[in-house]
């Protein structure tokens, strides 16, 4: 898949755990490593928000596009 999330790449910069990130947010553990991993299908708005806020970031700093044919 194109898209690249960068969660775990944030998490270090801002050195927080994944169980805080989560907390903060409000999702659970798992699906927040369902997200790290690029397995997740979609992301809600409001989960983009939570997490960009918890980690006082862009969504351009979670999200990233590469392009397949490279």
């Amino acid at each position: 898949m194109p898209i690249i999330i960068n969660v775990d790449v944030m998490l270090a910069r801002r050195k927080m755990s994944s169980g805080e990130l989560a907390s903060k947010v409000g999702i659970t553990p798992a699906n927040l490593s369902i997200l790290k991993t690029g397995k997740a299908k979609a992301v809600r708005f409001s989960t983009l928000n939570a997490i960009c806020q918890a980690l006082d970031c862009q969504p351009g700093d979670i999200l990233e596009y590469k392009s397949e044919q490279q």
